[in-house]
């Protein structure tokens, strides 16, 4: 594993060259003279261009222990509608977004890049929300955090509509009285 340090480096150097390269041209090598590092210091820690990008990203989505952290207020649809609203805002974000695009499509061919992002990401970020709808009374949490997540992910992956406050109002309402919650906005 990269030292605290060279990570750092890493990630600010694959990010850079994603702006301003096409993420399927990037290389190895373009990355290793970008951060100054070696070629065999990102093989010691990384398999591959994608793995750099996802591990670039999932720092940016956690918190300092590694946790992906759900909104508690003792709100559950602000915190539903807070938490949508963060993760459509990192999806579209314009300097974002082609990055988590080239990481969805790498996970396609790479099972190894799909196995991480499950166990790091995925798992963590649906758990939390699990346990979140779990204290919010919500019956079925994990299939109810699934559906949460898979809606926004759909709509990002297959570009089949616009995200604004409205569409996240509507969809935490939907997702709320699908799990059977007479109590929105309470817990």
């Amino acid at each position: 594993m990269a030292r605290p340090r060279t990570r750092s480096r890493v990630h600010e150097a694959v990010l850079a060259l994603a702006r301003d390269t096409p993420i399927g041209s990037m290389s190895m090598e373009g990355i290793a003279a970008r951060a100054g590092v070696s070629k065999q210091t990102l093989y010691r820690t990384w398999p591959s261009v994608g793995a750099i990008l996802f591990d670039a990203l999932l720092a940016r989505s956690v918190d300092e222990h590694g946790a992906v952290t759900v909104p508690d207020t003792g709100d559950l649809a602000g915190d539903l509608a807070a938490l949508a609203e963060a993760t459509v805002a990192e999806l579209t974000d314009p300097l974002q977004e082609p990055l988590l695009r080239g990481v969805t499509a790498a996970l396609q061919a790479d099972r190894a890049l799909a196995a991480q992002y499950r166990d790091l990401l995925l798992r963590p970020q649906l758990a939390g929300i699990a346990d979140r709808l779990r204290r919010g009374g919500v019956d079925d949490p994990d299939d109810v955090a699934e559906l949460f997540v898979g809606a926004i992910l759909h709509r990002w992956l297959l570009r089949n509509g616009t995200f604004d406050r409205g569409w996240v109002r509507r969809h935490v309402a939907r997702t709320l009285r699908g799990a059977g919650d007479s109590g929105v906005g309470r817990a």
